[in-house]
């Protein structure tokens, strides 16, 4: 089967699009995973599917896959490439949008420099619907929030929960170049107290408006960045009394910025989002 794709990336964070509004590829978990292959396929981060409005008040539906085939709930690099590439591609003039995901309802913006805007929701913080089980562990106060212990078996670390519409589990580091993304990284997203999987944050803090971040996403590995990631690092970062409402968040492929004006409120991210190519490809048939 031949498809159209267009190759995007967002602060690094690289996509392959699908333009599905006309009708349904129809592609196996093998067949995204085949797409997100750096090797056999065309190679990315996250596969994203735009599909027309699945109920009124919407614009479109927004569906992502990991590198590993599975659907998830939610990217926020993704949503600014999703609101680029339906603005570019003429599919919507408007430029703001309200878009469906799995894990809820988000609104992009394109704003006149050419950065995309996007309203995430508010952050969760209900263990149940993070969800992480915290039957049995005795959480650690710092500052006005709290962190929860993480047995690791090779080392335990102490973590802050928080959903972005999807599980997100942030540790302070002194410094995120040596931090052990590789090493807890893979622990800590398969850890039985995340009955989903979780996306492990590496946050180390500069002053109250600059941070560092490095992601082990769940399902893709390390990447260049992470936007759910950076929402929820900073977030953690405010609730342990280290951050303040509005800050720059520095990842390996650029600069985010991410504000939250405190609980019950959405967090903003606002970034880059770039068509890097288009074309077409076969995807061989995969079960």
């Amino acid at each position: 089967m031949r498809i159209r794709f267009t190759k995007m990336q967002g602060a690094g964070n690289d996509f392959v699009v699908l333009d599905e509004t006309q009708g349904r590829f129809g592609l196996s978990a093998a067949q995204y995973r085949w797409l997100a292959d750096r090797h056999f396929g065309v190679g990315a981060d996250q596969i994203l599917t735009v599909r027309p409005a699945p109920a009124a008040g919407v614009d479109f539906e927004y569906v992502i896959h990991n590198a590993d085939g599975a659907e998830v709930e939610q990217c926020g690099n993704g949503a600014r490439c999703f609101a680029r590439f339906v603005r570019d591609q003429g599919l919507t003039a408007k430029d703001s949008l309200r878009v469906q995901t799995l894990g809820g309802v988000i609104e992009p913006r394109l704003t006149p420099d050419g950065r995309v805007t996007v309203d995430m929701g508010a952050p969760i913080f209900e263990l149940p619907r993070i969800p992480f089980d915290g039957a049995g562990l005795t959480p650690r106060p710092q500052g006005p929030w709290q962190t929860w212990p993480l047995d690791l078996g090779v080392a335990a670390v102490a973590v802050a929960v928080v959903s972005m519409g999807n599980p997100h589990a942030v540790q302070l580091v002194t410094d995120v170049e040596t931090a052990p993304v590789h090493a807890q990284g893979p622990l800590i997203e398969s850890h039985a107290r995340f009955p989903r999987r979780v996306n492990a944050g590496f946050l180390q803090v500069l002053d109250r408006a600059h941070v560092k971040l490095r992601v082990w996403e769940r399902g893709a590995g390390e990447t260049l960045a992470c936007g759910t990631g950076a929402c929820a690092a900073v977030v953690a970062g405010i609730r342990l009394g280290q951050l303040d409402a509005r800050v720059d968040v520095q990842t390996r492929g650029g600069v985010l910025t991410i504000e939250w004006a405190g609980e019950g409120r959405p967090v903003f991210m606002t970034g880059p989002a770039t068509t890097v190519f288009q074309g077409e490809v076969d995807v061989p048939v995969l079960k």
